[in-house]
């Protein structure tokens, strides 16, 4: 098992893990937490891409993004009302109905709901993620932490004109304070928040900068454009600031904006916020007021908090032959403030579907190593994978975690005494759902003691509004009946389609929900962009149905035939295992000539020949970050047998065995797996104590031809992928990125997607196997390095190279290099 690898690196404080108010899961803020605090590094959602870092101009020369995902917050909720004390608007959304008013000047507030457009869900609406900007845009710019809250409910229309205008009076910007819900004082506060990064630009002011004035468009509001601090108020205090909204032609224009608000009392409250500390409070504190204001009947949550521990996209599925479902997913762990004691494993614990211990032939534990690791602002998390297979006789109902510390003792985690709970009684089965062209195919696999019980999809999708000034797409919904299909042991198999989902289809979230009220069980939240364009056959459908309720230990079934003569005996012996993620079914016919009733015993040996397979040998894993010898499938039981993996593997020219438990199937061998000494194939299977199933990164290797097969898949990198050629491996940027224009993640990734998301940019680059950059500035702290540093494969395709860790596998529009060598274009002097 080749991720099997000691992560120093990640090791676990138990200091850092156990905070007080854990959230217990689920929590209707799932989304908005993930977004919020897996920012970098292994299962980063990438939110701050065009924010981090806080000089990112991926809008253009003199835009720094952060700067206008502030000014957003505050245009979005500057237009509330307050009339008979009935609060109306605020932090609603509304802003992205209202890019054509008079309000809203400049390309800024569109090019950010463009981005955020695409973390717009059923579970993360416009209004929470405006809100969670000016959480990223304050911490990228080094500023405080802004607690977010969660529950906010979009606006269906824009609301009235209202934003305070430069040539405003200071009388005039109180009132429209007083009416946003903010006294004198907290109108200088928020306006010097406010006004602690960026500019003022002269598209769309030229009476405060006048056309011309600037190399960039753009005269800074303090000294420090690109970093959340005081300059703002200690340079107006001292004299000495160039704030356009203080001094230059704004006075005579009346636009001097600032300094009127900062003077109306006489500088007292600009005095008092000026230190370094309380103007990090006085922020904090204010800037969450403005995300706060929401219409009357919004309820919002208390400010989320990252977990301690958090499992992520579990999920169970039917394994081949159905007697067996797998449990996947992740534990996330909170990995902050390192120190004292360290975390060597996680014991992952379940129940039974009746809440009770039966798990079959298992002990209902599931051991875990880290896998990877991610990084917020202020948190550091590791990743440990769950990849469990449960019987289908005996299910599951809820699980306990524990995690194992390096000195001995051990710390369970029980979700708050709530246990983190699971269902079994319906499951979307994703190798058998697709996506292709529009097109939605969905099946469930629903418990056959729920058959009497509606099943039904709902749907989450986007259409495009198709106006320009209208970025963010129509979030819809669609409800659609599942049909019965073909009975899969304890399980039945419903389908439903959707058809005509246009270009966002990958972008829908799928609910399927079995019974309805308080019956209800449901799988939902699952993203379209997982399932293949292909749906795939069940393979090995058991022949009789069950009714898929109780917890009876799955039986083993032994007939022995043993002759009454003297000189032969056969024994027949067939066991059915309903633990293993497929059929485990073997049948071992063993004859001898003598006088004996029992069969000699069979010993320890590698098999030569397995039906219409033969042992090719012992097979080296890939040495290729992210890809197997064999790719196309992989099973994992405890009860595995060389029979066992054949039968999961039928159909493909390759099988293998690993680790004692697990199982690989192929149509093609990767070319960096080797050649090793059969005697490094030394672990005997878990299911027959007289074969053998390979070892740690070593595959006891099966062929349907007798001679050592060549690799048949090529590794390695394209040269050209669309109208962009390869530039090489480059480096990222330390504390930033290479390019800034646009960001996207997906666990599908390949060159080609890439390079599609990135049509309209010069540049284009993958990294860590599923993230893609576009840019049309390369910046000139990214360093070219050997081809060998960008060795982690797509995530969507095995053949193919996506860079590494701060690792680019950079692509340059054709028409844009020269004959000899790609033009790296140094960013602009800031």
């Amino acid at each position: 098992m080749f991720w099997r690898i000691a992560y120093w690196g990640v090791l676990i404080s138990l200091g850092g893990l156990i905070r007080a108010a854990d959230p217990t899961w689920p929590s209707p803020n799932d989304e908005l937490e993930e977004i919020m605090y897996q920012v970098e590094g292994y299962r980063s959602r990438n939110f701050g891409g065009t924010v981090i870092p806080c000089s990112s101009e991926a809008s253009g020369p003199g835009r720094q993004n952060a700067a206008e995902w502030l000014r957003a917050a505050f245009h979005d909720m500057s237009t509330t009302t307050n009339l008979g004390g009935v609060r109306a608007g605020g932090m609603d959304g509304s802003l992205q109905y209202e890019l054509t008013s008079s309000d809203n000047l400049g390309p800024g507030f569109n090019t950010t709901l463009k981005f955020m457009a695409d973390y717009y869900t059923s579970r993360s609406s416009v209004a929470d993620l405006i809100a969670l900007g000016v959480y990223y845009a304050v911490r990228s710019c080094g500023g405080p932490v802004v607690p977010v809250s969660g529950g906010r409910i979009d606006a269906v229309a824009g609301g009235p004109i209202g934003v305070p205008l430069p040539q405003n009076t200071a009388f005039t910007f109180e009132q429209q304070f007083i009416r946003m819900g903010f006294d004198k004082i907290e109108m200088i506060q928020v306006t010097a928040c406010g006004h602690s990064i960026g500019g003022v630009h002269e598209n769309e002011f030229p009476e405060i900068v006048p056309v011309g004035s600037t190399t960039n468009g753009e005269v800074p509001l303090d000294s420090t454009v690109a970093a959340f601090d005081n300059k703002v108020i200690t340079e107006y205090i001292a004299g000495n600031t160039t704030n356009p909204m203080v001094v230059g032609p704004s006075i005579k224009a009346t636009r001097n904006a600032d300094f009127k608000v900062f003077n109306y009392d006489g500088n007292v409250t600009v005095n008092a916020m000026a230190g370094a500390t309380e103007f990090n409070s006085v922020c904090a504190t204010v800037l969450q007021k403005l995300i706060d204001t929401v219409p009357n009947g919004v309820v919002l949550s208390d400010p989320i908090q990252p977990y301690s521990v958090k499992p992520v996209d579990m999920q169970l599925a039917l394994n081949s032959g159905g007697s067996t479902m797998q449990l996947t997913g992740f534990i996330r762990v909170r990995t902050t403030d390192l120190g004292g004691d360290s975390v060597s494993s996680l014991t992952l614990k379940y129940k039974d579907r009746n809440g009770g211990t039966d798990c079959g032939n298992t002990d209902c534990t599931y051991e875990a190593t880290v896998l990877g690791a991610s990084r917020g602002f202020d948190d550091e998390f590791s990743w440990f994978p769950i990849n469990a297979a449960i019987s289908t006789t005996t299910g599951i109902s809820s699980f306990v975690l524990t995690l194992n510390m390096a000195s001995g003792t051990a710390q369970i985690l029980d979700n708050n005494g709530e246990s983190y709970p699971m269902q079994d009684g319906i499951l979307i089965q994703q190798p058998q759902s697709c996506l292709f062209s529009g097109t939605l195919t969905v099946t469930a696999a629903v418990r056959n003691d729920r058959k009497s019980l509606p099943v039904n999809m709902f749907l989450s999708y986007k259409t495009p509004t198709g106006n320009p000034n209208r970025p963010v797409p129509t979030l819809k919904n669609a409800t659609v009946v599942m049909i019965e299909e073909t009975c899969v042991g304890s399980y039945t198999f419903y389908t439903a389609n959707y058809t005509d989902l246009g270009d966002l289809a990958y972008a829908s979230k799928i609910d399927i929900v079995s019974g309805s009220g308080s019956s209800a069980l449901k799988d939902d939240f699952n993203a379209a962009s997982n399932l293949g364009g292909t749906c795939r056959p069940f393979q090995n459908p058991p022949s009789s149905c069950t009714t898929g309720q109780g917890s009876t230990a799955p039986g083993t079934t032994t007939t022995s035939s043993v002759s009454s003569t003297s000189t032969s005996s056969t024994v027949s012996t067939t066991s059915s295992i309903t633990s293993t993620s497929l059929s485990t079914t073997s049948s071992t016919t063993l004859s001898s000539t003598s006088t004996s009733p029992t069969a000699p015993a069979e010993t320890l040996h590698h098999r030569q020949d397995l039906g219409e397979y033969t042992l090719v040998g012992c097979q080296k894993e890939s040495t290729v970050s992210g890809t197997r010898a064999l790719g196309d499938a992989s099973f994992a039981y405890d009860s595995m047998t060389l029979e066992s993996c054949m039968k999961n593997c039928t159909g493909y020219v390759f099988w293998g065995t690993e680790y004692g438990r697990e199982c690989y199937c192929g149509n093609s061998l990767q070319a960096t797996s080797e050649d090793a000494p059969l005697t490094d194939c030394n672990m005997v299977c878990g299911g027959d104590s007289t074969e053998y199933c390979g070892d740690s990164n070593r595959i006891e290797l099966y062929s349907t031809t007798a001679s050592q097969p060549a690799p048949t898949a090529t590794l390695a990198p394209k040269p050209t992928v669309s109208s962009y050629v390869r530039v090489g491996c480059y480096t990222e940027v330390q504390g930033g990125r290479a390019l800034t224009g646009a960001s996207y993640a997906d666990d599908a990734m390949t060159l080609e997607k890439c390079a599609s998301d990135c049509v309209g940019f010069s540049y284009w680059a993958t990294e860590y196997g599923r993230e893609c950059y576009c840019g049309n500035i390369l910046d000139s702290l990214s360093t070219s390095v050997s081809d060998a540093d960008c060795n982690m494969v797509c995530a969507g395709d095995g053949y193919e190279y996506c860079g590494s860790g701060n690792r680019l596998e950079l692509y340059q529009l054709a028409t844009a290099s020269s004959e000899s060598s790609a033009r790296i274009t140094p960013s602009p002097s800031l």
